[in-house]
């Protein structure tokens, strides 16, 4: 006789199963429509690659001089201050110089010195000649209408002329010796003079020599590279170490070219690091896009036209300015990956930079005080060998 509980329990395993297959394929309904959903309300909205990089300024440090290195006062993973002394070079050099262009400006003070006076003298050499023509001219003068009366010896009129014909003579020479002694201070004051000009440029230079013998950091950062050793024998232009600004960081994310149809600049952003995970979160915006493909400013690239030829989705970088803010809270490092994603629901913005820059990118003040020092060096010199210290015209 069949059991009655078996067929009892038949029925009831498959409600269950029914039930089950409802409820699955309720789900993936569900699922269906949520993912239609986020597509039209999310995934049209905004564009992500996980090709990004952080990317920022690295300042590389060279000498203005050439000399031996004798002191390293920094080194990798180190923070230095804009202004800070990073490497030495032997000072010998670069100070007999100086002391030679110290010597030669006071010389040349000296100098001119010379010349005013020198042109005083001869003006005054020239009042006296102009005197002495008056007296022979005044005094040939009264002889001359005594001769036509018999009054006077015909050569006492004679010796007169000849006299006033010698002190005229005289005159032009001394007119001659003092233009020629105004020729190289006219117009000027021993400070504003050429040759005092030219020397207080040689001392300038030879000031910033010397100066430039201690090689100073342009910015503030971390130091990333060193190759500079002590006793290396350096030269204008060589890369000595690298520093990398740390709060000058941004994003460099590569789109596919399909992906850049939405991108425009202004739009917001959102990057996550893997160093940090997805817990924190950088705010930033399109900076702006790149002018080219990253295969067409390959240092090889391709030539489709030759050979057999497969079509490769390029990518264009796109800038992402990075806040503040956030790079102080959780500082970054130069090539760490990153995931980037665009807001693309403001598409009104320009997809290139309309207006160029008018400001600086980026700016150092680290060697302005050297040349205010010169000067100081300069003007110090230069009264020091006024002798009264007053300026002659």
């Amino acid at each position: 006789m069949p059991d009655t509980k078996d067929k009892d329990a038949t029925p009831a395993r498959n409600g269950k199963r029914r039930l089950g297959l409802i409820l699955l394929t309720a789900l993936f309904a569900v699922a269906a429509i949520a993912y239609v959903l986020l597509y039209f309300f999310v995934f049209t909205w905004r564009e992500t690659t996980d090709d990004a990089y952080v990317s920022g300024n690295q300042v590389a440090v060279t000498p203005q001089v050439s000399g031996t290195v004798i002191a390293i006062l920094a080194d990798e993973t180190q923070l230095v201050q804009v202004g800070q002394p990073l490497v030495r070079l032997d000072p010998a050099d670069a100070e007999v110089t100086l002391e030679q262009a110290r010597t030669a400006l006071a010389q040349a003070v000296r100098q001119v010195r010379q010349q005013f006076a020198q042109a005083h003298q001869y003006e005054a050499q020239l009042d006296q000649r102009k005197l002495e023509v008056e007296r022979a001219r005044a005094d040939f003068t009264r002889r001359a209408p005594l001769l036509a009366e018999h009054a006077i010896p015909a050569e006492e009129v004679a010796h007169a002329k000849d006299t006033l014909d010698t002190a005229e003579a005289a005159l032009r020479t001394a007119q001659g010796q003092a233009a020629a002694a105004q020729a190289p201070v006219s117009g000027t004051t021993i400070e504003q003079n050429p040759g005092v000009l030219q020397a207080r440029a040689k001392l300038h230079e030879a000031w910033l020599a010397a100066q430039r013998n201690a090689i100073l950091a342009p910015v503030t950062g971390y130091i990333a590279r060193r190759v500079v050793q002590v006793g290396q024998r350096v030269t204008p232009g060589l890369q000595l170490l690298v520093i990398v600004p740390m709060n000058q960081l941004w994003v460099d994310a590569n789109f596919k070219e399909p992906e850049l149809r939405n991108i425009r600049i202004g739009q917001a952003a959102s990057v996550t690091t893997d160093v940090y995970g997805s817990d924190v979160d950088f705010h930033g915006r399109v900076l702006g896009l790149g002018a080219g493909t990253g295969s067409a400013f390959a240092l090889l690239p391709a030539q489709n036209a030759s050979g057999n030829w497969i079509k490769v989705v390029q990518r264009v970088p796109v800038r992402i300015e990075l806040d503040k803010n956030d790079l102080a809270r959780h500082p970054l490092r130069i090539g760490l990956s990153t995931y980037v994603k665009v807001d693309t629901h403001d598409r009104g913005g320009p997809i290139l930079a309309q207006t160029p820059n008018t400001t600086p990118v980026f700016t150092t003040n680290a060697y302005d005080k050297l040349d205010a020092q010169a000067d100081v060096e300069a003007d110090a010199i230069v009264h020091a060998n006024l002798g009264d210290g007053t300026a002659a015209h």
